[in-house]
């Protein structure tokens, strides 16, 4: 495995010390899982930036656009007709569920 060699300032260093103490970890470690966590945050800032990118490059498009609603549209009655049947049955067959309760409660 590579070794890895930087300064850091008095109070970062402290900071780093405290974490490895409270996590029972060697420094080495605690740093190991920083680094993993911001490289794989900026990854993910990287892809959400090149799908909201995409977006509005996509929305851009009058046809795309269109589409896209008519996708949309036809998902919103699917998802409604999906929720009515959930709340009959919920409704009919719970018998901890009174009528005027709402299954999302």
């Amino acid at each position: 495995m590579p070794a890895l060699s930087l300064r850091l300032p008095e109070d970062l260093d402290r900071r780093l010390e405290e974490e490895s103490r409270l996590e029972q970890q060697p420094r080495s470690e605690v740093v190991r899982i920083a680094i993993v966590d911001y490289l794989a945050r900026r990854e993910r800032e990287r892809f959400m930036a090149e799908l909201v990118a995409e977006a509005r490059s996509a929305y851009a498009d009058e046809s795309i656009r269109r589409e896209a609603m008519e996708i949309a549209e036809e998902g919103m009655t699917t998802s409604n007709e999906a929720l009515d049947i959930a709340e009959k049955g919920t409704s009919r067959h719970s018998k901890s569920a009174r009528p005027a309760e709402k299954w999302w409660k």
